[in-house]
Formats: structure tokens, C-alpha cells, sequence
């Protein structure tokens, strides 16, 4: 009985529901991505709602929401994207650590901002961890609940939960909204490209693509790009995107053909034969998680200062969320 209460039934796992923590960092080099939360401080924030550590495992669920059944009272919160939670079908706050009671049932409305909804149980999900991480590998069916999307009849465990006061929610000027411009730092291979298209790239307006996923965010609508003249090199073949084979960085922004960039987020290959325009920044990786598709964006040209300041601007928020929420 004791191990049947601390479980959660997934009833219905809604469009794509996956386990996902803060990821398995220090095996790029093996072809093994970080994976883990696409809106990291979305995560974060759901943790330290219901008491976890901000690492802890909790479930990503992907535009439309799943029906969870809890075999015993927990507490939860829900933050990312705008999915009204309900519970009995009676709706509850965002971003605030709210009650669930024994054989009741979450559930989801529409999805009306976001892409991405990240739903954090005091305790955790205590699933299996792989190389350091709980965290769904889905094409290398690794990590998570058997290494993939869940399943209608799943059940996972629970570990234990601190005691944390419900109604606890976070200010809404720390929640942070997705913005329509990416700041990217120009790319090794920018060269390959001519200084108008380059130009072109940073002001035309993209849309992002429905083929967006965990592994790279796709984006259609701009006009191709025109090419530097080359003999090609041995081994990068005849197109003028490609290359010798190189290592990606995350947040690399590869325009296979010259057409459709494509920026590679967490569960992205380590590297390949496309060049790269660019690379989103790291303070920004965290809002390409919850565009959704059709969605305009523009790139924005940063260099090395622009991209520290960014990022300690993304390190004070944080620290401002665990104060609230301390």
C-alpha cells in the first residue's frame, strides 16, 4: 500500500508528456545530449513551489496537457505555459503550489500562451536515474519512464515530500513571457554566407515551423540565403552549407541549404556537416521552449559583452525566485 500511495497515475498523456529535470551535462562528447527542461526556469520555479530541490524531476508537457491521477494528497504547481490546471475539473492558479487530494484527478484546459507547461509534485518524480539525470532522451530511448513520451496506464513514484505551505505562488513580475527577438552571437561559419544575406537574415521576419521540437526549433519565411563562392573542400560535399564535419554548440543556428535555420536545443546532435549562421545565447535558449508554431521571430545580432550581460541579468531573476520563494 505504501508504495501504491506514493504513485501517479498518467490517465491520458496529452499531445507529448515527458520526466525532464535540469539534464545529464558532460557527455556531449560522447554524442549524448544535455536533454532535460526546454524552459529551464519554468522548471525551477515549479520545483521550489512545492518544496523540491530546483532540480528535481517533473513532467514537460507539450501544448496539450495530461489527466494525472493521485493515489495519495500531494501538492503541485504548474508553470510555463498558460494550461489552466484543474483538479476535478474545477481550475486552479498557475505559478502557485495547490492542493490534490487522494484519488482525484489533474487535468488540463486549452492551451492559451506558451508552448511548453512544466508540473512539479512535492517530492519529485522518482524514476530511475541515467548518467546522472532522470531527465527523457526520447531518440536515444533513454532516461525518464522507460526512455520515452508516457503512456496511458503509467504510473511513477514519488519520493518524499517536505512540508510546504499551499497557496504559495510566485510574483507575476517574475514570470518571465516569451519575446519575438533571439540575440545570437555570429557563428564560426558565417563566413560562408555574404555580408548582405547576413544583413537579410537579422531583419527579415521568421515564423517558427511545426516540425520545432526538443531536438531543434525550425523557422520558414525568410529568403534563402546567397552563399560566398568556394571550391568545396574535401569531404563537405557539393551544397554550399555544407561543411567538414564540426561540432555543434547548443543553440546553434544551422540553415541546411541556405533556407530554413534551425536551432538545436537540448536533445540535439553533437555535431555535423551544416554550417552555422550563428548561436542563440544561453539566456535566451529558455524562450525558444515556448514559441509555438507559426509564431514571428527575429534574430538579433549580440557580441560576448551583450551575451554576459544577458546572462547575469538571467542569474539575478533566478536568484530573485529562489528569494520569493525561500
Amino acid at each position: 500500500m505504501a508504495e501504491a500511495a506514493s504513485m501517479i497515475e498518467i490517465v491520458k498523456p496529452g499531445l507529448s508528456t515527458t520526466v525532464q529535470d535540469l539534464g545529464r551535462p558532460g557527455y556531449y562528447h560522447l554524442g549524448i545530449p544535455l536533454s532535460g527542461a526546454m524552459d529551464r526556469e519554468a522548471l525551477i520555479a515549479a520545483n521550489l513551489l512545492v518544496g523540491n530541490d530546483e532540480g528535481a524531476a517533473a513532467l514537460e508537457a507539450v501544448f496539450l496537457g495530461p489527466e494525472i491521477r493521485f493515489a495519495a494528497d500531494a501538492v503541485v504547481a504548474v508553470t510555463g505555459a498558460e494550461m489552466p490546471p484543474k483538479v476535478d475539473g474545477i481550475e486552479q492558479p498557475g505559478w502557485t503550489a495547490f492542493p490534490v487530494r487522494a484519488g482525484q484527478v489533474l487535468s488540463f484546459g486549452f492551451l492559451k500562451a506558451g508552448a511548453r507547461a512544466y508540473i512539479a509534485v512535492a517530492g519529485g518524480l522518482d524514476v530511475p536515474v541515467v548518467l546522472g539525470s532522470r531527465s527523457t532522451y526520447a531518440l536515444g530511448a533513454l532516461g525518464g519512464h522507460e526512455g520515452r513520451p508516457l503512456k496511458a496506464g503509467d504510473c511513477l513514484p514519488l519520493g518524499p515530500a517536505r512540508p510546504v505551505p499551499e497557496g504559495r505562488s510566485l510574483p507575476a513580475d517574475l514570470r518571465r513571457i516569451p519575446e519575438p527577438v533571439l540575440r545570437m552571437l555570429p557563428g564560426l561559419y558565417d563566413h560562408r554566407v555574404t555580408p548582405e544575406a547576413a544583413e537579410r537574415f537579422l531583419a527579415e521576419t521568421w515564423k517558427v515551423a511545426p516540425e520545432a521540437d526538443r531536438i531543434g526549433y525550425r523557422f520558414r519565411g525568410g529568403q534563402p540565403l546567397a552563399f560566398v563562392p568556394r571550391e568545396p573542400p574535401f569531404g563537405a560535399g557539393s551544397d554550399p552549407s555544407n561543411i567538414v564535419d564540426s561540432g555543434y554548440p547548443y543553440g546553434s543556428i544551422q540553415v541546411p541549404g541556405g533556407t530554413e535555420p534551425i536551432v538545436l536545443h537540448r536533445d540535439a546532435v553533437s555535431g555535423g556537416g551544416y554550417f552555422m549562421i550563428g548561436t542563440v545565447i544561453s539566456a535566451d535558449m529558455d524562450l525558444i521552449g515556448q514559441l509555438q508554431p507559426h509564431q514571428p521571430v527575429q534574430f538579433a545580432r549580440t557580441d560576448m559583452a551583450g551575451a554576459l550581460a544577458a546572462r547575469r541579468e538571467r542569474t539575478d531573476r533566478l536568484a530573485r525566485i529562489r528569494a520569493a520563494l525561500a
